[in-house]
């Protein structure tokens, strides 16, 4: 005769380790942007959400961080559609060095302070002979508006379906949900000479990359 157990309902917490916090107070303590409201901003992240929390395997997220584009290598080319609706190739500036920068999305906070940073800091990278372009998923009118309100002096691309993203492989964070900011450095030769990324703290991109163009 087969036979089965039924437990109570609280014995599966009575289970686990008393030092492992619950769920719900886990999540609303390491995801800060959850908020009362169903849609949120964080750092380049426009999302709604629901109560329940899914988590991608660990293949996918694996996959998610394999960067394509190394330091030393020359990284795939590419031809985009800037604010103004043109079209622009990476191989127009080739002969000067480049500062690609790719960002979450238009008009977040931590989009903006970057944007804002490259933009006060922009005669600097003139002065080092260098092209900035900024690189996200948000569409022309998006860009042309973002690029006027901040008087942004540099180009910006349009990446819809991130194509150019997933070709350069730019890691992406929290599990795949939040695009990656990363910042790379060609040479005069279409060279990568400097890969960097940090999604918290935008500013800082913009000091590593004329460290680096400095002293190229």
């Amino acid at each position: 005769m087969a036979s089965s157990l039924t437990l109570p309902s609280h014995t599966l917490a009575s289970l686990l380790p008393s030092h492992i916090p619950k769920t719900q107070s886990s999540v609303s303590q390491c995801v800060p942007f959850l908020s009362n409201s169903s849609q949120s901003q964080f750092y380049g992240l426009k999302f709604s959400y629901s109560s329940s929390l899914s988590i991608p395997s660990s293949s996918s997220f694996k996959t998610s961080i394999s960067a394509k584009v190394n330091k030393g290598s020359v990284p795939p080319s590419f031809t985009l559609k800037d604010q103004d609706g043109k079209n622009v190739g990476l191989s127009k500036f080739k002969g000067k060095p480049v500062v690609v920068y790719f960002y979450p999305a238009d008009e977040t906070p931590g989009c903006t302070k970057q944007a804002c940073a490259f933009r006060d800091s922009y005669e600097k990278f003139k002065k080092a002979g260098a092209e900035v372009i900024g690189i996200s998923g948000d569409d022309t009118s998006s860009h042309k508006a973002f690029a006027k309100k901040y008087r942004l002096p540099f180009t910006l691309l349009s990446d819809e379906g991130n194509k150019v993203r997933k070709e350069w492989g730019v890691p992406a964070d929290l599990f795949g949900t939040l695009p990656g900011r990363q910042t790379y450095v060609l040479d005069k030769k279409g060279v990568v000479q400097l890969i960097y990324n940090n999604q918290f703290q935008p500013e800082k991109h913009i000091d590593e990359t004329l460290k680096l163009l400095q002293s190229l």
